[in-house]
């Protein structure tokens, strides 16, 4: 599919500025899960620029567990780079030759202790497109059941159990930041208004408990 063709509808028909240009890039850090590097670019305008771009090695990816009672299991913990406690879906990174599928299952059961018989995409995203090439790929996912739990060995993880719209209103109050969990669970929320899953779980979803 061609950009153009995938353009929202609001677009088509209308010009294009004109897109960065890069005379070339050298690394300036590189570990095993990111690369750094600066660019000699020249922006739309024409005017000159030094651009430093983060570069993740893998695909963000995470879900958000549904059961049955309309409750999602989310989890806690503490975040290096923004010096704070955070609860979130499960989510992690899947390398770019894995399918990313499986990289979600597998967190999923790292994380949370969870398996699940339904998966249903829900969004790809650019996380921070100014600054950063990651993107990510995040699920709904239901029919859930117990597996063995074997988080990161960086990880001390907590997790919860809350009603899908207990959730929404800890983010309306700003109790839950993280990116991928805010767009998922607005976008879970638009899934079941629009009949976009299966009946019942849209039922107990948007039904407070």
């Amino acid at each position: 599919m061609s950009e153009d063709a995938n353009a929202p509808p609001w677009a088509k028909g209308l010009p294009k500025p004109p897109p960065w240009k890069d005379a070339g890039e050298r690394t300036v850090y590189e570990n095993d899960w990111l690369r750094l590097t600066e660019h000699d670019a020249t922006a739309p305008t024409g005017a000159p620029a030094v651009y430093a771009v983060m570069r993740p090695k893998s695909l963000a990816v995470g879900v958000l567990p549904i059961h049955e009672d309309g409750t999602v299991t989310l989890v806690g913990q503490s975040r290096f780079a923004c010096a704070d406690f955070s609860w979130e879906m499960p989510e992690g990174g899947a390398p770019f030759d894995e399918d990313p599928l499986a990289g979600i299952k597998r967190e999923l059961a790292e994380e949370a202790g969870l398996r699940a018989d339904h998966w249903q995409e829900a969004l790809r995203l650019q996380l921070s497109n100014s600054v950063t090439d990651e993107r990510g790929i995040v699920w709904l996912c239901w029919g859930l059941s117990p597996t063995p739990i074997a988080p990161d060995p960086t990880e001390l993880i907590v997790t919860a159990r809350t009603p899908f719209l207990t959730l929404l209103d800890a983010i309306s109050e700003g109790q839950v930041q993280d990116a991928l969990t805010v767009a998922t669970a607005l976008r879970a929320y638009h899934m079941a208004r629009e009949s976009l899953l299966p009946g019942w779980l849209a039922h107990v979803m948007l039904h407070r408990l």
